[in-house]
């Protein structure tokens, strides 16, 4: 039943820190326009949750990929199995 645990360990990942980002971004994004379309105009609600859902989940998955190439840089210049130099 553990489908997505699966899946991500053969992904890399600066790859997964952007689905999540983005999806969790987008998830938040959609609520927030969920509700500031119900305050507006309820008819059109549905456009405003795409309106603030969507650039949300967009700059959640560049935030993800930022963060997740910061980690793996900070991973690999701090590897304690490379040689020690004199």
């Amino acid at each position: 039943m553990n489908v997505i645990p699966f899946e991500q360990r053969g992904m890399p990942l600066t790859l997964w820190w952007a689905i999540v980002g983005s999806g969790s971004m987008g998830a938040v994004g959609a609520i927030i326009g969920l509700v500031v379309g119900l305050l507006a105009y309820p008819p059109t609600t549905w456009f405003a949750i795409f309106e603030l859902g969507i650039p949300a989940a967009i700059a959640g998955g560049v935030v993800g990929l930022l963060a997740a190439l910061v980690v793996t840089v900070c991973r690999r210049l701090l590897r304690t199995d490379r040689p020690v130099e004199h």
